[in-house]
């Protein structure tokens, strides 16, 4: 409430306990109190107003696009690692799986690691790396990830992208795929084919941003869409230790979760 508001009904009081001032007096105190509630009223009015407004615009967010070796990334979104927006979304889409490392590490270092959303969505990238090269994807998800979450990631991997005798190629637990379940348009109808360009939805998680006194960060979490799991929202953990710093995966064992199996034989990225 205005602070005026508050004096011309402390004065109003005053003259009703008192004799020596006419009711005319009074009477003007009370109105312009009232006035100065009705200020008030469209005062905060316009400012609920306002901050819709500028929320609409924040939701759309900002496009960014960035080119390496010949290929296309863009990023837009509105989930930040600062504040819990339930809102928030990030969209990033990229014409090629990063042909190599050196490509992956201009992207991350560059563009895509210097936003949670643009991170989260290089781990399909790494996946589909590792799937092609071992040593190269090793080095990709090495770059991207933190430390406690690289180990699982490859061991995981290693398991969903090889065969052996346990497993051989025409098993349901072998999984190339993987990397496309999470690309729009992808189903496992389709053979795990996305749309081209390659767009990777996220929306912000129900649960809260988390300060990790034990990692020295701070946690964020992001729904990663997909079609190739019933629940087709893919958690990802993203931390950022000190702010300016690129972010990096913390978790993300939802990823490699086994999917719904292929119909058909996939294709792969380009």
């Amino acid at each position: 409430m205005n602070k005026n508001f508050y004096k011309v009904l402390m004065a109003a009081m005053l003259l009703m306990g008192g004799n020596c001032v006419a009711n005319a007096q009074l009477q003007g105190l009370i109105n312009r109190g009232k006035q100065a509630l009705k200020n008030e009223v469209k005062k905060e009015a316009k400012k609920e107003a306002k901050d819709q407004a500028l929320n609409a615009i924040a939701q759309l967010g900002k496009e960014s696009s960035f080119t390496s070796n010949g290929h296309t990334y863009t990023m837009k979104g509105t989930l930040n690692i600062k504040t819990y927006n339930p809102a928030g979304t990030g969209i990033v889409t990229f014409t090629n799986v990063p042909s190599n490392f050196e490509e992956f590490e201009e992207v991350y270092t560059k563009f895509l690691g210097t936003t949670p959303y643009g991170t989260a969505a290089m781990m399909p990238m790494a996946m589909a790396i590792y799937g092609r090269d071992r040593a190269e994807g090793e080095k990709c998800i090495r770059l991207i990830n933190y430390p406690s979450n690289v180990n699982s990631v490859l061991s995981q991997l290693k398991e969903k992208f090889g065969t052996s005798q346990y497993a051989p190629e025409n098993d349901s637990y072998h999984q190339p795929y993987l990397p496309a379940a999470v690309l729009e348009g992808a189903t496992p109808q389709n053979a795990y084919t996305p749309k081209y360009p390659y767009t990777v939805n996220m929306r912000a998680s129900v649960n809260k941003h988390q300060d990790m006194q034990l990692y020295d960060g701070r946690v964020m979490y992001i729904y990663m869409m997909g079609k190739g799991w019933d629940t087709e929202q893919r958690s990802v953990e993203i931390i950022q230790v000190d702010e300016g710093d690129l972010f990096k995966v913390f978790n993300c064992p939802s990823l490699y979760t086994q999917c719904k199996k292929i119909k058909g034989t996939w294709g792969g990225l380009k």
